[in-house]
């Protein structure tokens, strides 16, 4: 038997509901805010992600599912979304009328990495992108809608980190503050974080690796590094989040994993998965237009991790499966017939009606309405039709009522408003 390939999975019937009903409020209230949606390809050429998220982070170097078409030009799944909609941001040419311009996108990434809870190979986000904005104003309202739909997911212990990680002015003096500190820790860090320790040092401050978080305790802080603007910027952040009663935790640690991030980093932790406590995160990228070719327009944004987000809203698959509302029992083929267009026209008019396709009896098709959980049962065989009336059972009272066969379809659609 072939099974699934590691680190991916199947999403099936009453989960899949479960998604959309997310999915409904999530794009609910984005609208409400004022995204509008965008549906990006899932491949891209490899450049893309390797000038956006950084040729030194661990998604390019090690996780992003790259390889040569027909032609031998390198193209890549998407690992991320943001990359792509600045492309198409910029390749259509989205700022020319309008350069405000705000997106939300739902669609599956790939990273090869080792599959965790919540995380596989093909996992679900769910993106918003804020373009031509380059107020804290902007990434305060998008940490206010993260937590609002959060709430109404009923996930109860959301709760936002924020920190600065500063702009090209006064980042330079962090590098040199943190690349002396990491210089007294390299025997503790591991080879990964020695080699990125001289490229990049912020890399650093992202490895999960236990040894070097433990080595990495009492690092300088981007906060303390600030230029005057960045902290008027951090500044306004924190006033605005106070303001819209968002409780925060400004966490001096937290970098995001691509190089593209400026100024404000966010996410989102709860302490429903264990280790793995981040369900969402972002942050301003106010340069990565400019550096993929457009125009120099401030950006900012935010991805859903919609797998884990699925396991913390308390929402159970089995609660949205659907249910037919009313299983047709036919008996003989005449009966057979009849319920056959019934059933088509039950489902064009709204009506949601399961049939038992061939020759079984009574007792069999009573057993296949109750495994589906219907509420009410057509009845028709022979007589009915010589009667010229079905019978509608309710499976809850037992009770019996005749039907017209030339009402059956109003009948039910009344009964199911």
């Amino acid at each position: 038997m072939i099974q699934l390939i590691r680190g991916f999975k199947d999403i099936l019937p009453g989960e899949t509901e479960l998604w959309k009903h997310i999915e409904k409020i999530a794009t609910s209230l984005f609208e409400d805010f004022g995204f509008r949606e965008i549906r990006i390809p899932i491949m891209e050429h490899t450049e893309l992600f390797a000038r956006s998220i950084g040729e030194d982070t661990d998604i390019v170097e090690k996780e992003m599912y790259t390889f040569p078409d027909r032609k031998g030009d390198l193209i890549t799944l998407r690992p991320e979304a943001t990359a792509s909609i600045v492309r198409a941001y910029i390749q259509h040419k989205l700022y020319a009328a309008d350069p405000v311009r705000k997106f939300y996108t739902i669609g599956p990434m790939f990273r090869r990495e080792r599959p965790q809870k919540g995380r596989y190979r093909q996992f679900y986000q769910i993106n918003a992108e804020a373009f031509g904005v380059g107020s804290a104003y902007i990434d305060a309202q998008l940490i206010f809608m993260l937590l609002t739909l959060f709430s109404r997911l009923s996930v109860t212990d959301a709760h936002a980190h924020v920190n600065s990680l500063g702009c090209p002015a006064c980042r330079p003096a962090f590098k040199a503050s943190l690349s002396q500190f990491l210089s007294s820790r390299s025997d503790k860090l591991c080879e990964d974080c020695r080699r990125r320790s001289a490229k990049n040092p912020l890399r650093v401050l992202d490895c999960k690796v236990p040894s070097c978080r433990e080595a990495m305790s009492g690092a300088p802080s981007v906060i303390d590094s600030l230029c005057p603007e960045c902290g008027k910027h951090f500044q306004i952040l924190q006033d605005s989040l106070k303001k819209l009663n968002v409780d925060f935790t400004i966490d001096k640690s937290l970098v995001r994993g691509l190089d593209y991030y400026t100024r404000t980093t966010f996410e989102i932790q709860t302490g429903a998965l264990g280790a793995q406590n981040a369900v969402a995160g972002g942050g301003r990228y106010d340069g990565l237009v400019k550096v993929l070719g457009g125009p120099d327009i401030p950006a900012t944004g935010f991805a859903i991790g919609f797998d884990r987000l699925t396991e913390i809203t308390g929402l159970k698959a089995s609660d949205f499966e659907q249910k037919p509302d009313v299983f047709i029992a036919a008996l003989g083929e005449k009966s057979q017939a009849a319920a056959f267009e019934w059933n088509c026209a039950l489902a064009a008019a709204g009506v949601k009606a399961e049939i038992a396709f061939g020759d079984s009896s009574l007792k069999s098709q009573m057993k296949r309405a109750d495994r589906v959980a219907a509420p009410f049962v057509l009845i028709v065989g022979e007589k009915e039709l010589e009667d010229g009336a079905a019978l509608l059972r309710n499976m809850a009272t037992k009770e019996q009522v005749a039907v017209p066969l030339d009402k059956i379809v109003e009948t039910l659609k009344a009964a199911n408003r």
